[in-house]
């Protein structure tokens, strides 16, 4: 059972204790990530999240690592679309001093001009990985595309001539203008005593009140990409409409997705995989966003077996969605959705992560009990009218990267 309480500037602190560990684990959510940043911003968010690990006002970048290896700790973090989160992991009896770096990253980090040169560099060497990666750069091409013209379009990282532009002043100062108490969730999970509680309610009731507003609705619209580059197998990731990450058809895309392509006794490997051998890898997966969403297909193939592997694909599809599932792939479905549930909370750091990314994301942290009610409730008939829902091939979209054929081409094959 987690408490939660809401600080008079709008932070909210939400707690579980854990029993039986010697650990902790502590988060701080803030809702802004690249869907929040102007054109002109793009990479603002995750460029601050690299800055806050190259020294405070009292540590060095190197006695921030240091610190933090003396007491056999872990920290780090990572940038969404739509989030930021910055985490720490410790012994319990080390769970002062690992919250003291943490808040002091999330509180006092300097912005030197120098660092934020040589970070700028690595971040461009980041993007250029990235880039070398068909599998993800196959996904940032189909999201660019379907929700164009919205800040989701925009990457992560951001792009060389917008990072360029970015000083350290200028970070500073967005991060004092996007990290409002009204968009900040922090998040302790594990072993800890109220003396903790206190004092993380002190260091971010300092904060002065302020919420930053809602970005612009997104749209999905369908949409063909390619881009050819020179290497051995063609990527693909075919898209249709999917749910809000909050949606209460959020557990019948779950089950969906496992038995359409989550794992290796799914429809799509199986047919594509199994008994024509067209592919190495195939699956499918929900992105979910605050008021949008897609359901995508992704698989890595050969030139010479992508025509038949997508027709394979549409007529899987067009089968599942006319003929439903069975009661034994439901059930199969489910046990593995409700095992992955409980055996992923098995850490304080995953009890962490979910109290702070539920609710950050959708208000409401759910037990786990009703989690696995949630699952135990959907039937075929869910399922299937899910799938009537979503698979809407005039609403299709692709994005190809490899020996790829035209966009015109790949439209006749998915119809």
């Amino acid at each position: 059972m987690y408490e939660k309480l809401t600080l008079p500037n709008g932070v909210r602190i939400l707690t579980e204790e854990v029993p039986g560990v010697r650990s902790a684990a502590l988060g701080i959510y803030v809702a802004t990530g690249s869907r929040q940043e102007k054109a002109a911003e793009n990479g603002a968010a995750h460029f601050i999240e690299h800055m806050l690990f190259k020294g405070t006002a009292r540590r060095s970048a190197a006695a921030l690592a240091e610190e933090m290896d003396a007491i056999g700790g872990q920290v780090n973090a990572y940038t969404t679309k739509e989030s930021t989160c910055f985490y720490a992991r410790a012994l319990d009896s080390h769970l002062e001093r690992a919250a003291d770096i943490l808040c002091d990253m999330f509180f006092s980090s300097r912005f030197d001009e120098a660092d934020v040169q040589t970070e700028r560099g690595v971040i461009l060497e980041e993007i250029g990985m990235y880039e070398d990666n068909p599998e993800d750069l196959c996904a940032e091409r189909l999201a660019a595309a379907v929700y164009k013209g919205n800040s989701l379009a925009r990457p992560i990282l951001g792009r060389k001539a917008t990072l360029e532009a970015m000083t350290g002043a200028w970070l500073r100062d967005y991060m004092s203008a996007h990290y409002l108490p009204g968009d900040i969730v922090v998040s302790l999970a594990g072993r800890f005593t109220p003396r903790h509680v206190e004092e993380l309610k002190a260091r971010f009731s300092a904060l002065a009140p302020g919420t930053s507003p809602q970005p612009r609705q997104a749209v999905y619209q369908p949409s063909v990409v390619v881009k050819k580059k020179a290497i051995e197998q063609n990527h693909l990731t075919l898209a249709f409409p999917g749910l809000p990450y909050g949606h209460e058809g959020r557990y019948a895309l779950q089950l969906l997705s496992s038995i359409l392509g989550g794992g290796m006794s799914s429809r799509l490997w199986q047919r594509v995989r199994e008994e024509k051998g067209l592919c190495y890898s195939i699956y499918s997966y929900g992105a979910g966003h605050a008021d949008t969403g897609m359901y995508a297909i992704y698989t890595a193939l050969g030139k010479e077996t992508e025509r038949e592997a997508l027709a394979t694909i549409v007529e899987t599809v067009k089968d599942f969605t006319a003929g439903g599932v069975t009661q034994a792939e439901l059930d199969r479905a489910r046990e593995q959705s409700k095992a992955n549930v409980l055996m992923g909370l098995e850490s304080t750091q995953a009890h962490m992560s979910n109290l702070g990314r539920s609710e950050l994301i959708t208000g409401r942290v759910m037990e786990v009990d009703d989690i696995i009610a949630a699952y135990d409730a959907v039937t075929p008939a869910d399922v299937q009218a899910l799938s009537r829902q979503m698979f809407d091939f005039s609403q299709v979209s692709l994005s190809a990267v490899g020996r790829v054929a035209a966009p015109e081409e790949y439209q006749r094959l998915l119809q």
